[in-house]
């Protein structure tokens, strides 16, 4: 992963309550699709934070480019895989840490791509520094738990585990020890692709993203270091709505890393750990010009969808285009996410005006 050290500058430069260019928006505009806004205050009283803890990680946000290549064999194989678990300190957003629980020291966890028929061969290790016992368990693993009992490690140990993957989809992957939500909800979940026998239609690009709720003692935005909220998971009253476990992370206000051209066709693969609020998957200025529902790639895809639902625990594959230069802006289309909790990632797409599909009066 790349770190971009500008992002906490340009996050600070802005005011939120008039970061238009946080969601594409022209400030005070009443016909704005998304306004990007400070958290309204409803007399909840703050609580006493102490202040922000040293970071373990600059970067806990995945970088949404690190996606395999497509599975060019047309035999199964054995897929070498190597997780460790690690509890960090990073930023949710600039002057806000939180004690993030992960997979490599990324969220999502890393794409994992396999084809039918493969045997998975993992390893699985939990970091000496972490606090608390760990485990994975595959949705794409036909095995008690998904495999979460034969993987469980306390710090310092590793355990090993085989197991074949026998259907194709888009399938999670996360962390199954007891208190499954909080480790969850701290950012232990990811993706495992299983490809078909004959693999996918060929695209231009590949990203992954993924949505999870943190559930913190402070406000949104409150600067300090935000504790676990246990009793705001209980309530599904989350803190923050992330894409790739940071506020606004991923676009040209953090990490400005998904660029396209107006000319390229683009698969996301949209992975929903929770654990508790499911998605409601937009792009704002387009359509998903195909969609699996569930990442069922087995099923014919839907056609032209303005928004999906993605369940948590569940995935989305989806394919789109954008023949028109500017920021496409990803959404959960349950919109305070958007505007006052985080879930938002940008596309940008480069190319030439054009004007037979889209002609402003100025440019």
């Amino acid at each position: 992963m790349t770190y971009t050290p500008t992002r906490r500058r340009v996050l600070q430069g802005l005011a939120v309550g008039s970061a238009g260019a946080l969601a594409g928006c022209t400030v005070g505009s009443p016909t704005n699709d998304v306004q990007v806004s400070q958290p309204l205050d409803l007399g909840v009283e703050e609580a006493n934070l102490d202040a922000a803890k040293a970071v373990d990680a600059d970067r806990v946000a995945a970088d949404p480019r690190d996606v395999p290549k497509p599975i060019a064999r047309s035999k199964p194989a054995t897929v070498p895989v190597e997780l460790e678990t690690r509890e960090v300190v990073a930023e949710i957003e600039p002057g806000v840490t939180f004690t993030y629980m992960t997979f490599d020291g990324q969220i999502p966890g890393p794409f994992i791509r396999t084809r039918v028929g493969d045997t998975v061969d993992l390893t699985i290790r939990n970091h000496e520094s972490s606090a608390m016992a760990h485990n994975v368990d595959f949705h794409a693993c036909r095995g008690p738990g998904g495999g979460a009992e034969a993987t469980t490690v306390n710090p310092g140990e590793e355990k090993r585990l085989q197991f074949k993957v026998t259907y194709p989809g888009a399938f999670v992957y996360h962390c199954a020890v007891a208190n499954v939500d909080y480790h969850i909800s701290s950012g232990m979940f990811g993706l495992i692709l299983v490809e078909p026998e004959d693999g996918l239609p060929a695209v231009d690009r590949e990203f992954y993203l993924g949505q999870m709720e943190a559930y913190t003692t402070g406000k949104t935005g409150q600067e300090g270091h935000h504790e676990f909220d246990h009793g705001g998971m209980a309530a599904e009253n989350p803190t923050y709505v992330l894409v790739n476990g940071e506020k606004y992370a991923i676009g040209p206000q953090g990490y400005d890393e998904m660029r396209v051209g107006t000319d390229e066709r683009v698969r996301i693969y949209y992975a929903v750990g929770g654990p508790n609020l499911f998605s409601s998957f937009h792009a704002i200025g387009s359509v998903w010009d195909e969609v699996y529902p569930q990442g069922a790639l087995a099923s014919e895809p839907d056609r032209y969808v303005q928004t999906t639902p993605v369940l948590p625990g569940s995935a989305a594959v989806v394919t789109a285009h954008f023949p028109v230069p500017g920021d496409y802006k990803l959404v959960d289309h349950a919109l305070s996410r958007v505007a006052r909790k985080g879930a938002l990632a940008v596309i940008r797409a480069d190319g030439p005006a054009n004007d037979a599909v889209f002609a402003p009066e100025e440019r």
